[in-house]
């Protein structure tokens, strides 16, 4: 053993659930089988996303019967600065690592997916509270040796494996560890464990790190048949360039959503904004993205309608990591009140109940009943299956004619801004970010929007001295604060300020 030979040292920085575990196990038992000493340790936590797991292992490149019965001090945990290869299952899990000082410019090479799995912080912001990735990427690539990073989510979907193997794929093809491909080979077969769809995974992850360089680009998507065929070509002969794509996904979701007669209305209805004077490209594609969330909003029928689709069990399978022969049960719990019941009923039934609903919150929470139903089953999927049906009838019913009432009124008050000030029609577009979800927090975001609307948005289209400035201070506040108090305050603000004029 040479005096100045050191550990090979790696960190595993996991999610739970991505088989952080066996990764590290696979790892490890591909060192023993070539005869390296090696010793792994793990610290578990209970982080955001379904809690997040360390793993360390340190790998003695020489072998045990080169070493003369003499045994290498490995230490339990990583230092900052001291670290070859961190591995990630997911980006903000690198950038992570990156804080904590695990990844050295003159030392570590990652090897990390670049897929996202949002992090609590980031869903309770009442905007958009994503974390920007481009600031992970550059990060890695500064401070890190050298960097492989893959969607290897996207592939081990491709494979029909587990996001693990594929990652050891690409370990593997990093040369990193002194351990040969086909002694990981036989680690993941003496595991025993869906060795076929393993063995595809990490020969998934093997080809793609090889073809990383160069990037082939982009792979086409499948032309769109029938009536997407002809949404497409209208889109592409009627609206600005820059809004094609979205303009298509958004169109795309609404005739998943309903029929072609409410992608047409997606249409039709950015067709009188594409005629309105001044527009540009940038509001083209701001209100095409929140008006195809407001046309598909969620209501029980596209609950039922997403839990029962043949993608989201395999999903489930997937996560679960079940072996093709296993039955997993599937529980979906619902728990309606009566405005979510009221939104589903004709207008003359939905109005009342909605009406009493809100005017006595306590006996309503009362009359909440929970139901637990296994999709899983005949009777169970059919239940669901037949809730998911009754979009059929969604035109008829009062949640429906008050979304269309509200799309109508925001669109309109859109075209009122562009003819005083493109940048206040921009902000009246971005406004409708605020109503999303359900329940409360629709209640609250679409509370905000009428206060902003009547205080701001309507006097400035008829003449007030409010700026795009001003209704941005106010949006912006109102997705900090659930509570209303910031909102409140800046609106106090402007008033005064408007007063003073």
């Amino acid at each position: 053993m040479a005096a100045n030979e050191t550990p090979i040292k790696i960190l595993i920085a996991a999610l739970g659930g991505d088989g952080g575990g066996t990764l590290t196990n696979w790892i490890v038992n591909a060192a023993r089988l070539q005869d390296l000493p090696v010793q792994a340790t793990s610290v578990p936590g209970v982080a955001q996303r379904t809690g997040a797991t360390s793993y360390y292992i340190e790998i003695f490149p020489t072998a045990n019967s080169e070493l003369n019965d003499r045994k290498p001090v490995f230490d339990l945990y990583p230092g900052p600065g001291d670290v070859d290869l961190v591995i990630a299952t997911e980006l903000l899990e690198i950038g992570r690592a990156i804080k904590r000082g695990f990844v050295s410019s003159t030392r570590t090479t990652v090897v990390a997916s670049n897929h996202r799995v949002y992090a609590l912080a980031e869903k309770m912001i009442m905007g958009d509270g994503r974390f920007g990735d481009e600031a992970i990427i550059k990060a890695v690539d500064k401070m890190s040796k050298a960097s492989i990073m893959l969607d290897v989510k996207q592939l081990a979907e491709q494979a029909g494996s587990a996001l693990n193997a594929v990652l050891l794929g690409v370990v593997a093809a990093s040369g990193v560890l002194p351990i040969k491909l086909e002694t990981f080979e036989r680690g993941i077969s003496q595991a025993g464990k869906a060795v076929d769809a393993n063995l595809a995974g990490f020969v998934a992850g093997l080809s793609s790190s090889a073809q990383k360089e160069p990037d082939p680009g982009p792979t086409a998507a499948p032309a769109p048949k029938g009536k997407a065929e002809g949404l497409k070509t209208r889109i592409e002969r009627d609206f600005p360039q820059a809004a094609h794509a979205i303009m298509f996904e958004a169109a795309m979701r609404c005739l998943d959503y309903q029929d072609p007669a409410h992608a047409d209305a997606f249409v039709d209805r950015l067709d009188g904004v594409c005629k309105l004077p001044q527009v540009n490209p940038e509001i083209m594609i701001e209100t095409a993205r929140h008006l195809g969330r407001r046309m598909t909003y969620e209501d029980i029928m596209r609950v039922a309608q997403l839990k029962t689709r043949a993608s989201r069990f395999a999903r489930v399978r997937r996560e679960v990591g079940a072996e093709p022969e296993q039955i997993v049960q599937v529980s979906e719990f619902l728990k309606p009140g009566p405005e979510e019941i009221a939104d589903a009923l004709p207008r003359f039934l939905g109005r009342p109940l909605t009406l009493w609903a809100r005017a006595n919150p306590e006996k309503a929470r009362k009359i909440q009943f929970g139901l637990r139903v296994r999709t899983d089953t005949i009777l169970g999927f059919a239940m669901v299956r037949m809730i998911a049906a009754f979009r059929r009838f969604r035109r008829i019913n009062y949640r429906f004619g008050e979304e269309q009432a509200w799309t109508d009124h925001w669109l309109h008050l859109v075209g009122k801004a562009i003819s005083t000030d493109p940048a206040l029609a921009f902000e009246v577009v971005k406004c409708a970010g605020l109503v999303k979800g359900y329940g409360d927090t629709y209640k609250r975001g679409a509370g905000n929007f009428t206060l902003i609307a009547d205080t701001l948005i309507i006097p400035a289209v008829n003449g007030a001295q409010v700026s795009a400035d001003d209704v941005a201070r106010a949006r912006q506040a109102a997705q900090t604060d659930s509570q209303g108090l910031a909102l409140k305050t800046i609106l106090d603000d402007i008033s005064t300020a408007r007063s003073d004029i």
